[in-house]
């Protein structure tokens, strides 16, 4: 029996994430006959439109086809937007019946908001993952491309949902098909969760100093409580001197004022992926004064906190 893997679409809902998903079980079954079937989902029955504006029909409401295998809640921007109690208790009703209960890019919200998270690892779209872990605390979010701990899988979208359904494939069926299957979307090699799901230092800002990528990554691992200039060249090896004199000669700017803009980045990331007040976003970026917090990210941004917390990219 083929397996049936049904896919709920919430509004906002990332494309990429979705159909990064279902094209290698299509193109499995091209090679192997039908191993899968699968089915989308809404809220209400009616087409739901994605982040980038396009309106995708589904095949139903919130009724799960006999024998359905894995239920994974995809999502986008806004994740909870439409979140209330029925959709809460559904997946909850459903999880025991499940082999598998997941969620795709920012899917794992909801099933965090529903209480479907214990001890299980899980990931999520990297830009999301602060604002996650500030509304979860106790939950254990990686930055892994996927994660699969038990009935719990979750891919952090775009992508990965690629590479996670060739590690699926390649459980179930051998690793042979799920090779065949990545040919066919002209992936030079599979992917495993371990892989980043960003470029490292070093390749976002085409640096070969290690001493500086050293200290680009411990600022923005110390956003909270931002470290001293002090304290970063200690840290390497080196004086302050020579720390702003590698920042001038790499990136054209003084480490305060780069530690400054990645810490007002996460801020934006924090309002636009969470419901955090603009005071709570100050803090956990760092700033202590809500007002030079406003001033700066107006110098940034060309807009206060409030104006664009609400404003969310295509």
């Amino acid at each position: 029996m083929p397996q049936i893997f049904c896919f709920l679409l919430l509004p906002g809902f990332s494309m990429m994430g979705l159909m990064s998903a279902i094209e290698p079980l299509r193109v499995a079954n091209r090679f192997r006959g039908e191993l899968y079937r699968w089915r989308l989902l809404s809220q209400d029955g009616d087409a739901v439109q994605a982040s980038n504006g396009m309106s995708l029909n589904v095949d139903g409401a919130l009724e799960l086809p006999h024998a359905t295998r894995a239920l994974f809640v995809v999502a986008g921007f806004e994740p909870l937007a439409h979140y209330d109690h029925h959709l809460a208790h559904w997946l909850q009703r459903r999880e025991p019946e499940l082999a598998v209960l997941g969620g795709i890019d920012t899917g794992s919200f909801v099933l965090a908001e529903a209480g479907l998270f214990q001890h299980q690892r899980l990931t999520l779209h990297w830009e999301a993952i602060d604002a996650f872990r500030e509304r979860y605390p106790a939950l254990l979010v990686t930055q892994e491309l996927f994660e699969i701990d038990g009935k719990r899988i979750t891919s952090a979208g775009g992508t990965s949902s690629l590479d996670l359904m060739l590690g699926l494939i390649g459980q179930e069926y051998g690793e042979a098909l799920a090779v065949q299957v990545s040919e066919q979307f002209v992936v030079s090699r599979i992917r495993t969760r371990l892989d980043h799901q960003r470029m490292q230092v070093a390749s976002r800002y085409d640096l070969y100093n290690k001493k500086l990528v050293r200290v680009i990554g411990e600022m923005e691992r110390q956003c909270e409580q931002p470290l001293s200039s002090e304290t970063l060249a200690a840290q390497v090896g080196i004086s302050v001197r020579q720390l702003e004199r590698l920042f001038r000669h790499h990136l054209h700017t003084t480490p305060s004022a780069f530690y400054l803009e990645l810490r007002l980045d996460k801020a934006r990331q924090l309002l636009r992926q969470s419901d955090l007040s603009v005071m709570e976003v100050s803090l956990a970026c760092g700033f202590e004064s809500a007002s030079y917090f406003s001033r700066c990210y107006r110098r940034r941004f060309a807009a206060s906190p409030s104006q664009d917390r609400h404003e969310r990219p295509a």
